[in-house]
């Protein structure tokens, strides 16, 4: 099967141009099969802040509690899914959107950290099968990052790392789509980025915030196996064709290994 994971910024969903979803209606009609997981930070604080819930972060993850998991859950498997799957219905494709606790389609356990983050999960499964079934009828599945334990507790799981995680279950390419046209040093764009490298630069705290999560995500996936790795930006014209060609490079490629690089 011909999978592409594509992760959508929280700060990008309203953003993205018609002609991105009618790319993503293009490339399925192509023989790909486009897999939509979306964040959706900036909405999330928005509500919080409007219902006066307080939120904090820690190392780019939202630290959730139980009342801020509520206004998560809302948002994300709410508004923003069907936001989502209505531009693609719009776009001519056919569209599905659920969260990962429908049909356990992500199970998650807590993580290590949780007295500093809270209600959040690291996945521990993919529900393949029903991904797979969505897959073959021709859907574009578009699917918010909340999670379910085998208890039925569920989790703020960071959309970065859900993603990475079903791009490794289907060792399909991932192409996180930011905003911004790639990780940035000094303002510029890195085209090609090391795993140490990415050590180095968030060390430097020259990788910060929200792009953390980002990059941990492409080296997890890569080291799980995935074949390529970019983030882009979706308001560029045809980013989405280019990243799944052959030699197609836009954004910031990810590599385990050194690159050549002359940003140091």
């Amino acid at each position: 099967m011909n999978a592409l994971v594509i992760k959508c910024g929280g700060s990008t969903i309203d953003k993205l141009p018609t002609s991105f979803f009618t790319d993503l209606v293009e490339l399925r009609n192509k023989g790909f099969h486009p897999i939509i997981v979306h964040g959706g930070g900036p909405n999330i604080s928005s509500l919080l802040s409007s219902l006066n819930v307080e939120t904090l972060f820690v190392n780019g993850l939202r630290k959730t509690t139980e009342p801020v998991l509520e206004v998560v859950e809302m948002v994300l498997s709410g508004s923003l899914n069907k936001h989502i799957v209505r531009k693609i219905l719009k776009a001519g494709g056919k569209s599905m959107g659920l969260s990962g606790v429908d049909g356990r389609l992500l199970e998650a356990e807590p993580v290590a950290n949780t007295n500093e983050l809270g209600l959040v999960g690291e996945i521990i499964q993919v529900n393949i099968e029903l991904l797979s079934m969505l897959l073959l009828q021709d859907y574009i599945p578009v699917i918010s990052p909340v999670a379910v334990d085998k208890a039925g507790q569920h989790y703020n799981i960071n959309a970065d790392l859900a993603a990475a995680a079903i791009a490794n279950e289907l060792y399909a390419p991932l192409c996180m789509v930011s905003d911004v046209d790639g990780v940035l040093v000094n303002e510029k764009v890195i085209p090609a980025i090391s795993e140490n490298e990415i050590a180095r630069l968030i060390e430097e705290k020259q990788i910060t915030g929200g792009m953390i999560p980002k990059v941990q995500a492409a080296v997890i996936s890569l080291h799980a196996g995935v074949k390529k790795v970019s983030i882009l930006n979706g308001e560029t014209p045809g980013a989405l064709q280019t990243f799944v060609a052959t030699e197609g490079t836009v954004g910031t490629t990810f590599y385990i290994e050194e690159v050549t690089s002359n940003h140091a």
